[in-house]
């Protein structure tokens, strides 16, 4: 059995769910979208909304830097 430090439901209110924001365009969501890319970048995660990801998939399959996009 584990146990997790903090006692259960006592940890405090519950924090709002993040809002995917688009790296190339800005555009947002509010739930998790299965369209969207997920892509690391120098170590920082990016999310690019369906759009943007059909717009650039050669690159971002291709991994090219952004920049090139």
């Amino acid at each position: 059995m584990t146990s997790h430090s903090g006692g259960g439901d006592d940890d405090g209110p519950e924090a709002e769910p993040e809002r995917l924001v688009c790296a190339r365009c800005g555009a947002r969501a509010e739930d998790p979208q299965p369209t969207w890319t997920y892509s690391v970048e120098n170590g920082a995660p990016r999310y690019y909304c369906e759009q943007c990801s059909r717009d650039h998939l050669r690159a971002i399959e291709g991994r090219l830097d952004p920049q090139w996009w």
